[in-house]
């Protein structure tokens, strides 16, 4: 089954690959590994999931946001391999949540975006990974996480 049949099992729809809000490119490639710039939990509308994890945002909450941010990871990977089936391994997720000094349940947010590649990838979806709390993020988000994934050889 390919990830875009899962995706589609899964209700989801990939969005256009977000714009960079800084002097940086989305992916950079090398080798067979592909490097994703951190994306965060950038709606269709527009709009971001803001707020402090553990505050003003819960952790299911969180959980959400970061499944989001997954998918614009998924659309960035779309756009960096040319489909999505060329994805050979998740590699490497590096997440960061935005949350209040006590808050200690980061790998249980970060978890949103692990089990979206799970789902869509399957065996190869398994990655190695970080997960960490900050003190904020860009413009507020809940959450950023950021990728490294394995082509097949073109």
């Amino acid at each position: 089954m390919t990830p875009y049949i899962r995706l589609a099992e899964l209700g989801l729809k990939l969005p256009e690959p977000p714009t960079p809000i800084a002097n940086f490119v989305t992916h950079a490639e090398s080798g067979r590994l592909i490097f994703l710039s951190g994306q965060g939990p950038l709606r269709a509308d527009g709009t971001l999931c803001t707020g402090k994890v553990g505050d003003d945002v819960t952790v299911e909450q969180a959980y959400e946001h970061a499944r989001l941010t997954g998918l614009n990871l998924l659309a960035v990977m779309h756009a960096a391999a040319g489909d999505l089936g060329r994805i050979v391994r998740v590699v490497k997720l590096l997440g960061f949540v935005n949350a209040t000094p006590t808050f200690s349940d980061h790998p249980k947010v970060v978890n949103g975006c692990s089990d979206l590649f799970a789902d869509v990838f399957d065996k190869i979806g398994g990655h190695a990974r970080s997960a960490i709390g900050v003190g904020s993020l860009p413009g507020n988000i809940t959450v950023e996480i950021e990728a490294v994934v394995e082509i097949a050889a073109a």
